[in-house]
């Protein structure tokens, strides 16, 4: 049993379930010996654990046979150079601007060619998703880039933008597994694992294969081509293998729940237990517009940075960590990825109906 809940923003918190297994093979994965941080990314067994691992994420993502999954190192943030890298045929691309990431991958890609912003909710501290059903995409655009869940912010896109037949390129890092997708109505979706599916050091990436080419920026290192770990089905140098080993339980886990569909129904049900207690709140407001708002980050405030520093201090008190906001927009942030229990959403509210009934202050 947990003794605090975790609303970190990533490294996030696992399902318990998960970490049970885990730690039940720590010393002795199926009878080999040895532990999966042990064992030889080039034997039989970690192969069959890549393989069931890919093929568990086909399954629940309905990911379609004309698509490649990868198991990446270096973060997201350097698929902010190889998309470019990889996909900037033309010189050009039109990128979405919503949030902290997706202007970090934009100003990465000016590195390499002609970046225009085609939608940009910036001039609002980032607190909405502007409309992107007809968008001045350029003729000669090489694709379209997007980041679908803005951890930072807490907004999340609610419609596919428009690319008008532009390759559309979406971070789904903070929304990785959290509700269903159409993976078809993308060329590229990719995210790091550290909020929803594993620990932090490991990138999914999900490509249509007829974008891998050879055909990529002059001097692009080797590592950094997608075709050189589509050719080597993710095995090219040694991945991640324990972060991979976890993605496949976590998926396991997600279907024992009853797949995506319920996990988005469960998530809408604790986001609402936190936004409904917003809405009707005098103390707490959140900070993103309703249509826009997040299921996995909730963002809120109090009318005093003196008030958000208190509450914050008493939350870890009372069993509530990693509640504080990022330095870019301040007050409070909750995540609430899929491991996030009820409880842990009901405990939170109960407490900060607490500290608004003793007048913005928690004194033991």
């Amino acid at each position: 049993m947990r003794k605090v809940y975790n609303f970190s923003a990533g490294p996030a918190v696992l399902p318990e379930p998960v970490l049970q297994e885990a730690a039940d093979e720590m010393l002795d994965y199926k009878g080999s010996g040895m532990s999966v941080m042990e064992i030889s990314h080039r034997s039989s067994l970690f192969q069959s654990i890549i393989d069931e691992t890919e093929q568990a994420l086909r399954t629940l993502m309905k990911i379609p046979d004309d698509y490649v999954v990868l198991f990446l190192q270096g973060g997201t943030s350097l698929q902010f150079s190889m998309i470019p890298m990889n996909f900037m045929r033309n010189g050009k691309a039109d990128y979405i601007l919503t949030g902290y990431w997706a202007k970090k991958a934009y100003q990465e890609a000016k590195r390499y060619g002609e970046i225009h912003v085609v939608a940009s909710s910036e001039g609002d501290n980032f607190s909405y998703i502007p409309d992107c059903s007809d968008l001045e995409i350029s003729q000669d655009s090489d694709y379209v880039y997007m980041c679908e869940n803005n951890t930072i912010y807490g907004t999340k896109f609610k419609v596919c933008p428009n690319s008008k037949g532009k390759i559309l390129i979406n971070d789904i890092s903070s929304c990785f597994l959290s509700e269903p997708m159409n993976v078809s109505e993308y060329g590229m979706l990719f995210g790091g694992v550290q909020k929803n599916l594993a620990p932090a050091g490991l990138v999914i990436a999900i490509i249509r294969k007829d974008l891998i080419s050879e055909k990529v920026l002059p001097n692009t290192p080797t590592m950094l081509q997608y075709k050189t770990h589509a050719d080597k089905k993710s095995l090219y140098n040694t991945p991640p293998t324990y972060n991979i080993y976890i993605v496949g339980k976590v998926i396991k886990w997600i279907q024992s729940l009853g797949g995506l569909e319920k996990m988005k129904e469960i998530n809408e049900k604790k986001a609402a237990i936190l936004y409904d207690y917003l809405d009707s709140s005098s103390l707490f407001y959140g900070l993103a517009e309703k249509d826009s708002r997040s299921l996995m980050n909730v963002t809120f405030c109090t009318k005093s940075d003196a008030i958000n520093a208190d509450f914050v201090k008493a939350a870890e008190q009372n069993g509530i960590i990693s509640i504080k906001g990022h330095r870019a927009i301040g007050g409070m942030r909750a995540s609430l990825y899929n491991a996030m229990p009820m409880e842990g959403v009901q405990h939170l509210v109960g407490f900060m109906q607490e500290f608004e009934n003793r007048g913005g202050h928690y004194d033991e």
